[in-house]
């Protein structure tokens, strides 16, 4: 399922055709407007026939043709990058995730060494994580990488907060801050990435008004606090 958010109330002229002992909304559909939705994470590996799920609705349903590929959209991407960018120099947040990891490839075979990844240890990583991360984009990459170990700050501001979404804004507000006090320190950059999954946009904040609600804040959705101390003239994100 979702991190234990679930749906409470099903709208107008819908009804449930999957569900478990947990969760009663599984799986909801509007046949007459041909609307269905799911509560849960189809693409994962660990979830059963999720393939044959996302396959049915995007080829039966939705009557997409099959003319994409991944080895076309990386090219896709990287001839965007080039264009964008020309010959200025980016800034890259890196976790370590798929999210930035992904972008923080595609723009190291875009422009090459006028990347720099700056990749903060907030102490939330999985255990020896951020030897794996600086192994693979920094040896095996050869990636700029800048790598700051801020293990103890994150837990010292953590310390006794129980509430979710005020730890997710801690979080969010350290990371920032601390990756402005390192970002400052390289010289000529022009532009700042980040990688986003769609759904963490979704989730953090309202896409279509006031039909959606915020489900749970993302510390890398949002862009830059108004007030930052590096300038830059322009960010881009790349959804993954």
């Amino acid at each position: 399922m979702s991190h234990a958010d679930e749906v409470t109330k099903l709208p107008k002229d819908f009804k449930v055709i999957g569900k478990t002992n947990n969760a009663k909304f599984c799986i909801v559909e509007n046949s007459k407007k041909k609307l269905f939705g799911i509560q849960f994470h189809p693409e994962v590996t660990h979830t059963n026939r999720g393939k044959i799920i996302l396959r049915n609705f995007v080829f039966e349903i939705c009557k997409i043709k099959r003319n994409w590929s991944s080895k076309d959209q990386k090219l896709k991407l990287i001839k965007q990058v080039k264009t964008q960018v020309g010959n200025s120099k980016v800034i890259c947040a890196l976790s370590g995730g798929v999210d930035s990891g992904v972008v923080a490839k595609l723009l190291s075979n875009a422009i090459g060494k006028r990347l720099t990844c700056i990749f903060v240890n907030t102490g939330l990583l999985r255990k020896n994580e951020e030897k794996q991360v600086v192994h693979t984009f920094k040896k095996r990459f050869k990636i700029n990488l800048v790598y700051v170990n801020a293990e103890k700050q994150f837990l010292n501001k953590l310390k006794n907060i129980t509430d979710p979404e005020k730890k997710r804004k801690i979080i969010g507000n350290l990371f920032i801050k601390i990756f402005e006090n390192y970002a400052k320190k390289i010289k000529n950059i022009q532009f700042l990435a980040q990688g986003t999954l769609y759904p963490d946009l979704i989730e953090s904040k309202s896409v279509t008004g006031s039909q959606t609600s915020k489900i749970k804040s993302h510390h890398n959705v949002g862009g830059l606090p108004k007030k930052n101390e590096f300038k830059i003239s322009g960010a881009f994100e790349i959804f993954v």
